[in-house]
């Protein structure tokens, strides 16, 4: 298949001209965390079926596929074609010819939004504690409120003493009844600084009378200090009363004023929904549980504080339009100020009822036509599996879900390192592939079978049908086939990070400003 080919100076004009372009870094996560342009999304070759209706919604955007020279974009690129993108190209080079053209280049995941806390606290000096300090506040039982902005899950891994989750979005919204008296300190924490950054941030902007203060450095920091983290803590924040969320909705919605942000009427929405000249996503900004028990039909749950933490993830078209659903307004018109302050075209819905909410259940994302493919029930999988070397079970999942738990035997392949994993392989006359929930075991399978004379099958359902079906699972990272490339080992995660590592990291983070400044493609503002 002829693809074309695009090249530095193209790329740089639409990022310029704020133009919609998709720049897909199609390696796997640990390698384009190594080197990669600002605003290159991780897109990664083996997931790409499985994400590409959501993530790039409009056909014909332009999309520019990316790796370091080793063909995985070409591949992409067809694969994309054949799908039915029309504007499809390959950067030519690779990560190489892009340094070589003079183009900056990042370390790390969530460059974009990393860097753009670094550029808000450069810009405003967001006031900050050292860890000593905040500990000294707590032990000496000062009147202080820690309060953790991270994801649930993390905050349970480890957290700050004391501290209590309130994910970045609701900030706003239940500080007020966490901390009801003015004179009480407010120490905004996450793993490393960004979130953080942008959290204590967000609470100075709404006016919040309290004194606010991010901890320095998050649990790094205080890793680093030589302080004890609690682990398996549960405490989240409550429901709020009806004054404090109509007074957390004012003042939200005035910094979202203030910054910019548009304003659209529900009815609107269908339309935007079905237009072909602009790629508009749609995110529900709420906690996962609001969405579920009911949502606007096509909105995706994106909470809103991780999408200012990881836009790049669910939204890689650069230029694109961003339409945030809250009916309480706070969780929108928050995350909605810090988008555009980082020069994205959004929207927030005004005129959202209960009765709206008509959708249901997690959020499932598009995908297209299957390829026909042989499949196998669980019962009679475990079965061949049982009878002898003439089966061999391949696992596509993520590394990190394969080590929670898998097939008893499986190995852990992945899909964009499948001819090096034969290799690696028992030799069988049957291949059984799975993943998760099967869908990426699914689009696998051709390409799979290509490579391979023996028979392959896909497990039908995945890990989650042999695990509805009652059969046993192992755990831990007992056969791999492929190292895993596909999770770059984050400094700030985790109870057993090299201290080394995290002062890396912080250092890197340090030096964001003047990366960004060097790069100069990023449009970025501050209130």
């Amino acid at each position: 298949m002829s693809i074309k080919k695009q090249d530095y100076a193209f790329v740089r004009n639409k990022l310029l001209k704020k133009e919609e372009i998709a720049l897909l870094d199609v390696r796997e996560e640990d390698p384009h965390a190594q080197e990669h342009p600002l605003f290159a999304a991780n897109f990664p070759l083996s997931r790409l079926e499985v994400d590409a209706l959501s993530k790039l919604p409009r056909k014909d955007v332009p999309i520019v596929t990316l790796d370091d020279g080793q063909g995985d974009a070409q591949l992409a690129a067809e694969r994309l074609s054949e799908l039915g993108y029309v504007d499809v190209s390959v950067f030519e080079g690779g990560v190489k010819a892009w340094k070589a053209a003079g183009g900056e280049v990042f370390k790390d995941v969530n460059v974009p939004s990393k860097s753009f806390g670094e550029f808000v606290e450069s810009k405003r000096h967001t006031p900050s504690l050292s860890a000593q300090e905040v500990k000294k506040l707590i032990d000496d039982k000062e009147d202080v409120v820690v309060v953790d902005v991270r994801r649930f899950d993390e905050y349970q891994t480890m957290s700050i003493p004391t501290g209590i989750s309130v994910p970045g979005a609701e900030l706003v919204l239940r500080v007020p009844e966490l901390a009801p008296n003015p004179k009480t300190k407010i120490i905004v924490n996450c793993a490393g600084r960004t979130r953080s950054i942008i959290g204590t941030q967000s609470l100075i902007n709404a006016g919040i009378p309290n004194e606010v203060n991010a901890l320095r450095n998050g649990t790094i920091g205080w890793t680093l200090a030589g302080q004890e983290l609690d682990k398996g803590q549960s405490r989240k924040f409550k429901e709020v009363s009806e004054t404090t969320a109509e007074v957390a909705a004012d003042r939200a919605r005035s910094v979202a004023d203030k910054a910019g942000v548009k304003r659209v009427k529900l009815s609107d929405i269908e339309q935007w929904k079905s237009q072909t000249e602009r790629t508009t996503y749609f995110f529900d900004t709420r906690t996962p549980e609001e969405y579920e028990a009911g949502h606007l039909p096509g909105f995706r749950s994106t909470p809103g504080g991780q999408l200012v933490q990881e836009t790049e993830m669910v939204a890689p078209v650069r230029g694109a339009l961003i339409v945030l659903s809250d009916p309480s307004g706070v969780r929108a018109n928050m995350p909605a100020s810090w988008l555009a302050q980082m020069a994205w075209d959004v929207y927030v819905i005004d005129d959202i009822k209960a009765s709206d909410l008509t959708e249901k259940g997690a959020w499932i994302a598009p995908l297209p036509a299957a390829p026909k493919i042989q499949t196998v029930d669980a019962k009679t999988a475990a079965g061949w599996l049982q009878n002898g070397k003439d089966t061999v079970c391949v696992d596509l999942s993520t590394h990190a879900n394969y080590v929670k738990g898998h097939i008893p035997g499986s190995w852990f392949a992945l899909r964009s390192q499948f001819s090096q994993a034969l290799e690696q392989l028992p030799k069988a006359n049957r291949y059984v592939l799975t993943s998760t929930t099967g869908e990426l075991a699914v689009f696998a399978a051709p390409e799979i079978q290509a490579l391979t004379k023996s028979e392959v099958c896909v497990l039908s359902g995945g890990n989650k049908a042999w695990i509805d079906a009652g059969l046993d699972i192992e755990k831990g990272p007992t056969h791999l086939a492929s190292p895993p490339l596909d999770r770059y080992k984050r400094p700030y995660e985790g109870t057993s990070v090299d201290p080394a590592a995290m002062q890396a990291y912080l250092d890197w983070e340090f030096g964001l400003v003047e990366q960004l400044g060097k790069d100069g493609t990023h449009h970025f503002w501050v209130l």
